[in-house]
């Protein structure tokens, strides 16, 4: 959206934040948001919910002096209308004008960017393993990590860098210190988190096979090789190499309980194989794919919990709140999983989703051949995840 001075409406709106919005949300209120950013912003990523109505007006049709009524036919007289734009700014001055108009309206602080930093921590209780295991869940986006705390040590899994400091600060609530972050592979979706942390002192991780893509600052890393692991308190964490989605997948085995899967397998799909070599790689990668999921997943205990890098709004939550499922629920009931390679291949392959936003950057920024500020790495990673395969084909009734 380009800077534009907005007039000041003779009515101010009521802001709500983000945080606020995301509750009412997840307790099935009704919610009319209007977003008036640009149709094709709008398109890639909006804020969504089973009991959300979502109607898309750009702000620019709220500029004109003579602003036509069929404008504001379209808002419903007797709902709270819930208007959001980019950064906040279209939105306030769009909510005034229809509290002028007599409208209940009130404007999202922050806009789309103030979404995009909700970032919330849940305890994984179903996990059965020692220490303790909390999932990092950012809505805007899908993404999810992982915080394992014992002994007054921590380590995360697959952080962003939007979020570095939060991750400092949450260890030491827990009376711990953060001293590793891992990540499963070179991120095509979000910009790593673990350089800025290895910049406080965390030791960086990052699977060797990964590395081997041409990671430019290797020597400021740990390598993760298959079978090495890492210890947090008495915790111990393995590097379990399970590629497919990339050549350097890795998912992490956190107290022989919890599988940090990272891109590999989600609770409601697998990975999609394409980020890497493009279309004409995406066969060998779903091969590749298909032997990890048989011979490197499919045969650990089914009460292992999957704990994967992403989620989506099919997903169904556990019922501690978090997208986990034990093994043996997955196999239960995601057909993918028990096909032959063949029909296997031929499912992920029929159709896959448009690929990430600024994937090629990120994949650059991630690989250390790219320097960006902390305003573009946001903006980069700013809209929906897409690194699974399409979920509707993929699982069972």
């Amino acid at each position: 959206m380009t800077d534009v001075d907005f007039p000041e409406p003779d009515v101010s709106a009521a802001t709500i934040e983000p945080t606020t919005l995301k509750s009412r949300i997840e307790a099935g209120e009704a919610v009319t948001i209007l977003d008036v950013r640009m149709s094709g912003e709008y398109e890639e990523w909006h804020i969504e919910g089973e009991s959300v109505e979502t109607i898309n007006v750009p702000y620019y049709e709220f500029l004109d002096d003579d602003i036509g009524e069929g404008v504001f036919e379209q808002f419903p007289e007797s709902e709270e209308i819930t208007v959001v734009c980019a950064k906040g700014e279209a939105s306030d001055y769009v909510a005034g004008l229809l509290k002028e108009k007599g409208y209940d309206a009130v404007n999202v602080a922050k806009g789309m960017n103030g979404w995009a930093e909700i970032y919330e921590a849940v305890e994984v209780t179903s996990y059965e393993g020692q220490g303790t295991v909390y999932q990092y869940q950012r809505p805007s986006s899908g993404c999810l990590g992982y915080l394992v705390v014992d002994g007054g040590e921590a380590a995360v899994i697959d952080p962003l860098r939007a979020f570095t400091d939060r991750y400092l600060e949450d260890a030491t609530e827990h009376d711990a210190d953060l001293v590793y972050a891992l990540d499963t592979h070179v991120h095509a979706d979000h910009v790593s988190g673990i350089r800025d942390l290895a910049e406080e002192g965390v030791q960086a991780v990052l699977p060797a096979a990964a590395i081997d893509r041409g990671v430019e600052d290797a020597g400021d890393l740990t390598a993760a090789e298959d079978g090495d692991v890492f210890t947090v308190g008495d915790v111990e964490i393995e590097a379990i190499h399970t590629p497919g989605h990339t050549t350097g997948m890795t998912s992490y085995l956190v107290g022989d309980s919890l599988l940090a899967t990272g891109d590999g397998l989600f609770v409601e799909s697998v990975a999609r194989p394409d980020l890497e070599d493009g279309d004409e790689g995406a066969e060998d990668a779903a091969r590749q794919l298909y032997e990890t999921l048989q011979e490197r997943i499919l045969t650990l205990p089914d009460d292992v919990l999957i704990a994967g890098g992403h989620t989506s709004d099919v997903a169904e939550p556990a019922t501690d709140g978090t997208y986990t499922a034990t093994l043996g629920d997955l196999q239960a009931k995601m057909d993918a999983l028990s096909m032959n390679e063949d029909e296997f291949v031929e499912l992920i392959l029929s159709d896959m989703p448009p690929r990430p936003a600024n994937y090629e950057d990120i994949i650059a920024t991630n690989l250390g051949q790219k320097q960006i500020d902390d305003d573009e790495a946001f903006s980069l990673e700013l809209g929906p995840n897409n690194c699974a395969a399409s979920q509707d084909s993929l699982a069972g009734d």
